[in-house]
């Protein structure tokens, strides 16, 4: 097919001089707009795939997939618990945890913060806290030591470090409706939680004995915190868990907290393609008018080839080529562009960032403090394909308004 006659013709017209300047204008133009809407697309669709890569592997793999906490207050025989979760075959592993509401206090500063208490080893069964915190400190850190793993960012907030001691205000609860003093505890910063977003500017780990003290829970727990096979299933899963369970607890899921992170970047994914498909559309809209001027630019050439026998077909295809070379050449331009782009985009969104001081992405808004990107093959193919798919389907009207050409009539105008 390369080596066809319309082939040859048709790269004999794409490189030949054009007698309208307009004409090579338009053609330029149009290929200009198929490879920055390729770029643009396969710069938006590695992005989209950066956050879902960033939500899977930082927030889905520090909380918990689902929890079941206690409706009449602590879980006192939350082994039990455990044991009957194991047992649903869509649950990897469960581990019990304290939740409490506190205020950590260093100076003049004051910062509202969750504080989990954990044990290191069964938490390391449904969560990888571990992989975000030094392991020598995940190794030390026990109960009986006032120990305390703060946040990044929950440690810049109040301008601590390691080794750094800070007070925890925890909230005293009671029958009687009087307003009670918060208990005060004293502990040290034994190290940090690095996540960079949102997790690590609102949370504190203590260990788990040390939290049912604070908490005056006895030998109790809140809850205990499940992992499943299928994170998206999580709903169901702990909901067909917690039917089996032989107390009364309430079922919570990542996607209750966190759904809407994931919804939204589908969402957007399903627009940036909808985009994609107008503005590559609107970018071969252009091989419309290049074409028609070029059938009008080469309009004795054509009548040539039409008193030498040229067929309705080999005119049609000399155009369709001449079209598909616009697009085709758009495309792979942009498909290049747009992956060294992505490829690059963390750092080059960094280096705007501290060019013009502005952080686009807060790590205390969002779970992520920074622009991430990962691209997919299939991505770029499916926009690639799109694009040359769109610039054929743009050939066919001048195409077959160059096959009804009438030699006579126009060799006579000349």
């Amino acid at each position: 097919m390369f080596s066809s006659l319309s082939h040859f013709i048709a790269r004999r017209f794409s490189r030949g001089k054009q007698r309208n300047k307009m004409v090579s204008f338009i053609s330029m133009s149009s290929t200009i707009g198929i490879a920055v809407g390729v770029a643009v697309i396969i710069i938006g669709l590695s992005a989209m795939n950066g956050f879902e890569r960033e939500l899977n592997n930082r927030v889905l793999s520090v909380i918990s997939h689902g929890e079941f906490e206690g409706v009449r207050g602590p879980l006192v025989e939350w082994q039990q618990v455990v044991t009957q979760a194991e047992k649903h075959p869509k649950i990897e592993a469960a581990a019990p945890y304290v939740k409490l509401t506190a205020l950590a206090e260093k100076g003049a500063q004051l910062k509202a913060i969750e504080v989990r208490g954990i044990d290191p080893e069964q938490e390391g069964r449904v969560s990888s806290l571990s992989d975000f915190i030094d392991p020598s400190v995940w190794a030390s850190f026990k109960p009986g030591e006032q120990q305390a793993i703060l946040g990044k960012g929950v440690a810049d907030l109040l301008g601590v470090k390691k080794g750094d001691y800070l007070t925890l205000m925890i909230p005293t609860g009671g029958a009687t409706t009087k307003v009670q003093a918060p208990k005060r505890v004293r502990v040290k910063v034994e190290g940090l939680l690095t996540l960079n977003g949102q997790i690590d500017h609102n949370l504190a780990l203590i260990p788990l004995a040390d939290a049912q003290s604070y908490a005056k829970l006895g030998q109790g727990v809140s809850g205990v915190a499940v992992k499943v096979t299928d994170v998206l299933e999580a709903t169901q899963i702990v909901r067909e868990a917690g039917n089996t369970l032989s107390v009364y607890v309430y079922l919570r899921s990542w996607q209750q907290k966190y759904g809407f992170l994931y919804r939204d970047i589908q969402l957007v994914r399903t627009i940036m393609y909808l985009v994609m498909v107008l503005v590559i559309g609107v970018a071969s809209f252009n091989i419309v008018s290049t074409l028609m001027m070029a059938v009008k630019d080469r309009a004795a050439e054509i009548a040539i080839l039409r008193t030498m026998g040229a067929s309705d077909g080999l005119v049609k295809r000399i155009f369709v080529w001449q079209g598909v070379f616009s697009g085709a050449f758009g495309s792979i331009v942009g498909s290049v562009i747009g992956v060294l782009v992505a490829l690059n985009l963390t750092p080059m969104i960094s280096a705007l960032e501290n060019l013009i001081g502005h952080k686009f992405l807060s790590g205390d808004i969002y779970f992520v403090d920074f622009l991430p990107s990962q691209i997919e093959p299939l991505d770029v193919a499916v926009v690639s394909i799109t694009a040359i798919v769109l610039s054929l389907l743009a050939t066919w009207y001048p195409a077959s308004r160059a096959s009804k050409l009438n030699p006579a009539a126009v060799l006579s105008s000349k």
